[in-house]
């Protein structure tokens, strides 16, 4: 398959004034992404009877990526007080232009930076962590809409299918990726900039039961390792990096790595180092 990043210019993706972006690598439109998932659908569906239905009623027999998305949600999230019809018709009026624009960001962060991610279409319908932060994605529209309770809802069953908890108000940039995704908790008044990479069983939390603003602020190109956690309202700088298994209780300084329990500084990086898109988990 060749490369979707050389066909198509890169995608800027609008985020709330005051938040930077880190510099992303090139990635395709929605379009590219789109007919790549359906080419992918079809020749699977031709070798994989098995999951052919499936791949005909989330992909083929959609007419775009928003409402693929949209029924691939609404299939794993639905129960019995929440039926798969109006939770997808729900998820298709919410996903504007805004919101497939975070999805195709996504969709190209896992894919560049995960080794055994495949294609777009297999982080769409088997990845937890990508469908977890896109149910956020929705969640988030609907606080946002001042239709709190049902944000709320959405993110508890969120919270039992995929085993994540995100609360619906937290800020989250795009081109984010959740490897693995199991474990992650993310509090309320956390924000996480553009191009962020967690692993899994990280923490983004408070303290103890003071209000207001009170979680992380994850710079643009951090990567937070597996089983890290942050806790108060402390910043970790811009392209730094949390390696696994650290508690951080102090603010963390750009283009560094942090480690221990309680973490400090163990490395400087190069300015152009970007930890969220190499992935290296060494300290």
């Amino acid at each position: 398959m060749n490369s979707l990043a050389s066909r198509s210019p890169q995608l800027v993706v609008p985020f709330p004034t005051g938040i930077e972006s880190a510099a992303l690598p090139l990635q395709p439109d929605a379009a590219v992404v789109w007919e790549d998932m359906r080419t992918e659908a079809e020749d699977i569906a031709r070798r994989e009877s098995f999951l052919r239905p499936r791949l005909q009623s989330l992909v083929l027999a959609q007419p775009d990526l928003p409402n693929a998305m949209a029924a691939t949600l609404a299939r794993r999230l639905a129960s019995a007080d929440m039926g798969e019809g109006a939770l997808k018709a729900l998820f298709a009026g919410l996903l504007d232009e805004h919101l497939n624009a975070h999805v195709v960001a996504d969709l190209f962060a896992v894919r560049s930076r995960d080794p055994a991610c495949g294609g777009y279409l297999h982080v769409m319908l088997n990845l937890k962590g990508f469908q977890a932060l896109q149910t956020y994605r929705i969640a988030h529209a609907l606080w946002q809409q001042q239709r709190s309770a049902l944000g709320h809802a959405l993110s508890s069953q969120a919270s039992l299918v995929f085993a994540l908890d995100i609360h619906p108000a937290a800020r989250i940039g795009s081109g984010v990726m959740f490897d693995h995704g199991t474990g992650i908790v993310i509090g309320e008044t956390t924000v996480i900039e553009d191009n962020v990479s967690i692993l899994q069983n990280v923490t983004l939390g408070g303290t103890g039961k003071e209000h207001g603003d009170r979680h992380p602020k994850i710079r643009s190109g951090v990567m937070i390792g597996a089983g890290a956690k942050v806790l108060g309202n402390i910043e970790v700088g811009t392209m730094s990096k949390v390696a696994a298994g650290s508690v951080v209780l102090r603010p963390v300084p750009p283009h560094c790595t942090v480690a221990g329990v309680p973490a400090r500084v163990v490395r400087h990086h190069d300015d152009a180092a970007c930890p969220s898109v190499d992935m290296d988990q060494m300290i």
